[in-house]
């Protein structure tokens, strides 16, 4: 499993959000990519282990709610954290709707 993961959920329909692109950044560069499942879960997304930083998580949400055809404002959502104990995993979900989106800090 990657040292960070994520997990997206629609809130406006209460299902996973499946199929949704996710890119992992460091120093501005990409060092993760993947797609979120049917569960809405994205496992392997990068590295199983990472150094202490700020990295950062870009949702492609545009792509999703085009698939469900549903308006959206945001194209896509990014998340910037940081890592300062890289010992732990790392996991950021993210709550989505079409006009607005929230993260925490998961286990």
């Amino acid at each position: 499993m990657s040292a960070i993961t994520t997990h997206v959920l629609n809130t406006t329909s209460g299902l996973p959000a499946a199929e949704v692109a996710v890119r992992l950044e460091c120093d501005g560069q990409v060092i993760g990519e993947g797609v979120t499942d049917a569960d809405g879960r994205c496992r392997e997304l990068g590295p199983d282990r990472v150094q202490a930083g700020v990295y950062r998580l870009v949702f492609d949400t545009d792509g999703y709610f085009a698939r469900t055809a549903t308006e959206a404002f945001f194209p896509e959502v990014v998340i910037t954290f940081r890592i300062t104990d890289p010992d732990r995993h790392h996991h950021v979900p993210v709550l989505l709707s079409p006009f607005s989106f929230t993260s925490y800090r998961g286990s």
